[in-house]
């Protein structure tokens, strides 16, 4: 394990972190923005979504998918900047996405009230297959959060933050998602975003618990990072796929007016062994 260092500060709740090209993509939920940065920690706004979640995912032909969870709709970033309508997803409240070798996404929702901090039903998740269509695939999930799809495009895993585990279901032919269970058990853990690595454990990011941990499917912990504020996703990627970025914040609580303290928001990286799969 390679020192933690900053890449980008300043920023607010950050999220969403995605390996692409020669860059990673996060969003600030904060801003309402889509940032790219580069190695040396140059950095620009790709897109502007007033939307709270705000997250994203590649699909297969490079294009962004953007989640705006006020809207309730996909939008898609074209080769000029601009966003397109992509999917109609329905009623707000959606949250994180991952997206298959097909093109299909997978985009949950989750039943939280930001004035109570009470969920109010479970949540859900739902395919925006590649045709257009929407339906819902999965549900009675206390707190869908971060989500990844193995190469092979065989399995959905989820975090189930208010649970404490991550779920596992077996992607169909036709999209659909089957044979729930529980990949691992977290004990204590509290997972936002997660991401794969190439011997098939899972690194989630922990906003309580202020870390990073990898785990192997069961639960068994292969590795921590401790940080200095709430862990809120990762990502494996760099030139060889060994670097891991963390976006991380002071965290205050969704019923607080400023969900986290100004400006606390960063971008860690640090090295590491075993390299990323580039999902999601």
């Amino acid at each position: 394990m390679g020192e933690v260092r900053t890449l980008l500060d300043g920023r607010g709740l950050v999220e969403s972190p995605r390996w692409h090209g020669d860059r990673l993509y996060f969003s600030d939920w904060t801003a309402g923005e889509v940032v790219a940065v580069d190695l040396e920690g140059r950095s620009e706004v790709v897109a502007r979504v007033e939307s709270l979640p705000l997250c994203t995912a590649f699909l297969p032909d490079g294009r962004l998918l953007v989640v705006d969870s006020a809207g309730g709709r996909l939008l898609r970033r074209e080769p000029d900047g601009n966003l397109a309508p992509h999917a109609e997803l329905g009623e707000p409240g959606w949250n994180d996405i991952a997206i298959d070798g097909r093109g299909n996404a997978y985009v949950n929702r989750v039943g939280f009230d930001p004035m109570t901090g009470e969920v109010s039903k479970p949540g859900s998740i739902s395919l925006a297959a590649a045709d257009g269509t929407v339906r819902e695939v999965a549900g009675d999930i206390a707190f869908p959060n971060g989500m990844a799809v193995t190469p092979d495009d065989s399995t959905l895993i989820v975090a189930d933050s208010y649970r404490h585990c991550l779920l596992a279901f077996d992607i169909d032919p036709d999209g659909g998602l089957s044979n729930r269970r529980v990949w691992a058990d977290l004990g204590e853990g509290t997972p936002d975003g997660i991401c794969l690595d190439a011997e098939g454990a899972v690194w989630y990011a922990d906003v309580p618990n202020r870390w990073c941990a990898r785990v192997a499917e069961g639960g068994a912990v292969l590795d921590t990072i401790n940080l200095d504020r709430g862990g809120f996703a990762c990502a494996l990627g760099g030139p060889d796929g060994r670097t891991l970025f963390v976006v991380a914040a002071e965290f205050r609580g969704m019923t607080e007016e400023v969900p986290v303290t100004p400006g606390s928001g960063q971008v860690l990286v640090t090295g590491v062994d075993v390299p990323g799969v580039g999902r999601p």
